[in-house]
């Protein structure tokens, strides 16, 4: 009962709309995104809501709009910040129309243009991630194994692994019985994959996000990388958002990329530093050279639990 007054107030605070936006949010609210477009809404509001902010804010759903049709309508002289698209080809709209005001979108393509800052939680992130950990566990050869039939969902993943990590990177077709010293396993595939495979190495084992599920067994001694409001109870607007409509850990993820992406917003609108960090719920932000890079926290599961690998 509590949390459905919690998220009535925080409609009440920014879902209807003003005369005029400070702050225009451009995201899918219906068609084949609309889940995850609400999902990073519920977090964005829920983080707004518990800022204090009096900001003004219009979502609009670019499901239902163009691009064009939302910067003619939508945008004008009191517009401060717009936040998103999601999709990529919009964002690729967006830096055509060469935007006046600052953009931060939700996404990230290969380009860039002055205003607009890119925002994701790409894979790069986590390969970057996991290949610091790599090096810092002095892996010199890294084995990997892949579960059949999940290739494309961590085929950007092992791109980003291989251009980061380099050419000692092998995949391999079995769970080799031993590992060399200064040799990694990396597995790459869904929590019940990973629990079928049997008795693990007992050190330098990694897997991926995909591994971890919600109170599903970690094996002894895997590492992995992912987002750290997940795994600690510092970020009270993301555990409000996710009470209020229990998620996976997909769409978890997403409730805290909308909290960053309001955290951000907020840096935005009350100083024109356009060079700043903090430590996010998705893992440590630095917006600097007209980027936004991000880095997840790893871990590690222990005895004692899920320990963070500083």
């Amino acid at each position: 009962m509590y949390y459905k007054k919690y998220w009535l107030l925080l409609c009440l605070a920014a879902c209807v709309s003003p005369v005029y936006a400070d702050v225009l949010v451009i995201l899918p609210e219906s068609g084949t995104m609309a889940r995850a477009g609400q999902s990073i809404k519920r977090g964005f509001l829920s983080a707004y809501t518990a800022s204090g902010s009096k900001e003004k804010i219009i979502f609009v759903d670019s499901a239902k709009n163009n691009i064009d049709t939302i910067f003619k309508k939508r945008v004008n002289n009191k517009t401060r910040l717009i936040v998103g698209p999601l999709a990529r080809p919009e964002i690729e709209t967006v830096m055509q129309l060469k935007p006046a005001i600052p953009v931060l979108a939700l996404n990230d393509v290969n380009t860039q243009t002055t205003n607009v800052w890119q925002f994701s939680l790409a894979k790069q992130h986590d390969a970057i991630a996991l290949n610091q950990l790599l090096k810092k566990d002095k892996i010199k050869n890294l084995l990997v194994l892949r579960q059949a039939g999940t290739e494309s969902a961590t085929e950007l993943f092992m791109m980003a692994l291989m251009s980061e990590y380099g050419s000692n990177v092998h995949v391999v077709n079995e769970l080799p019985k031993k590992l060399a010293r200064k040799e990694g396993l990396l597995l790459l595939g869904n929590q019940q994959w990973l629990e079928q495979l049997g008795p693990l190495p007992e050190k330098n084992i990694y897997a991926t996000a995909l591994s971890i599920e919600q109170d599903k067994p970690i094996p002894m001694g895997l590492s992995f990388c992912d987002t750290p409001a997940l795994y600690n109870g510092q970020w009270t607007d993301v555990i409000s958002a996710y009470k209020e409509q229990p998620e996976n850990m997909a769409f978890q993820r997403l409730l805290a990329f909308g909290g960053d992406s309001w955290s951000i917003s907020q840096q935005f609108l009350n100083s024109s530093d356009r060079h700043f960090s903090f430590e996010g719920r998705t893992g440590t932000i630095d917006v600097k050279d007209g980027k936004v890079y991000r880095q997840p926290y790893c871990y590690q599961q222990q005895k004692k639990g899920i320990q963070v690998l500083k």
